[in-house]
């Protein structure tokens, strides 16, 4: 198979001169796979000794709905896709003033082991295709009929664990005869893979980076975040700060607000003495509960976000969307194959849980 739905329209072009088409079908493809079909039947304007060949060689498939919860109280939109492997992963629609945004998976499950995540429960079964990254963009505006203006990789998965494909998913994302979204309408959240970081500034894209910080120190961050024991706090914020320089585009810091664990005064001074002098956004986030995790929301965000202030650091607190609905990325996931393991061990089911089968 080919994974026509993964190359550019440059790519597309010699593929189809490869085949006997004229080289200007290349650009028509794109712009099918862009708009979400999800037969060839739809091609209409493709000759059909094509179309059955990219149904032949091109392995076209689209995700389909495994679940769809929708939040009464925002309009949040969270997905459920089944890819075609059978493997499931998480979408979000977000509502906002400013357009809508839509964060999306990078990989099935993680192997970052972030201890309040439910996204890595279970570990990482595989890295995402350019192209279903780009579907679940595609197909939320579709099934929503919510025009996507921004996207946010902070789904299921570390993004700069799977380089290469997000890279290509950024070009076809971008490209204008795509979807034609903007870098600046992006951001991409890593826990702090350093060679990553060092190597998406080498790329000069303008997108926003979101760096997964959680804690000001190493004891506190390697409890939370195992990723830590391999470059330290330091170590990431020195790669924080050569990205800057050589983008120019500032850093925003994500910051899960933990009671008992990250949210004393004395951690809001050591952030603030690590953050002061360069360019950088916290963005404070009410830990979403977790039912396998013994950690707790903390009620001192405020008194945290202004002991950030008073030092010049600025701190925002992420407002909290879909909270009515399973708000934790990753959690949709989790019930959905625990679902499919109660099924599996004879214990009964429930078919609105169950991805897998139709």
């Amino acid at each position: 198979m080919t994974d026509l739905k993964s190359m550019t329209p440059e790519e597309l072009s010699a593929w189809c001169v490869s085949q006997g088409q004229p080289a200007f079908r290349g650009k028509q493809l794109f712009q099918w796979f862009s708009r979400g079909v999800s037969s060839v039947e739809e091609m209409t304007n493709l000759p059909k000794a094509l179309r059955e060949t990219v149904l032949r060689e091109g392995g076209f498939s689209a995700p389909k709905v495994a679940r769809k919860q929708v939040s009464k109280l925002d309009g949040t939109i969270k997905y459920l896709w089944r890819l075609a492997d059978g493997n499931c992963i998480e979408t979000v629609l977000m509502r906002y003033r400013h357009g809508n945004s839509v964060c999306i998976s990078s990989q099935v499950g993680c192997a970052m082991g972030c201890a309040f995540c439910a996204s890595t429960l279970g570990g990482r079964v595989r890295n995402l295709t350019a192209a279903e990254l780009l579907d679940q963009v595609i197909f939320t505006q579709k099934d929503s009929g919510a025009s996507i203006s921004n996207i946010v990789l902070m789904g299921i998965g570390e993004p700069l664990d799977n380089y290469e494909n997000v890279k290509r998913f950024l070009t076809l994302v971008n490209h204008p005869d795509g979807m034609n979204i903007g870098m600046r309408h992006i951001s991409l959240s890593t826990c702090g893979l350093i060679k990553g970081i060092d190597r998406l500034a080498e790329e000069g894209l303008q997108l926003t980076l979101s760096v997964s910080l959680h804690a000001p120190d190493d004891e506190t961050r390697t409890r939370l975040m195992p990723v830590n024991r391999a470059c330290g706090v330091d170590a990431l914020l020195a790669a924080c700060r050569r990205y800057f320089e050589k983008t120019g585009r500032r850093i925003s810091y994500e910051y899960a607000m933990i009671d008992g664990v990250n949210d004393s005064p004395r951690q809001a001074a050591l952030l603030a003495d690590r953050l002061e002098g360069t360019v950088a956004h916290v963005n404070l986030i009410p830990l979403n509960h977790v039912e396998e995790s013994p950690l707790k929301p903390s009620p001192r965000v405020a008194a945290f976000q202004k002991q950030l202030e008073k030092r010049g650091i600025t701190a925002t607190v992420r407002r909290r969307l879909g909270s009515d609905i399973d708000a934790s990325c990753g959690q949709l996931r989790r019930k959905a194959m625990k679902a499919q393991q109660t099924a599996s061990e004879g214990k009964g089911d429930d078919p609105a849980w169950f991805p897998y089968g139709d």
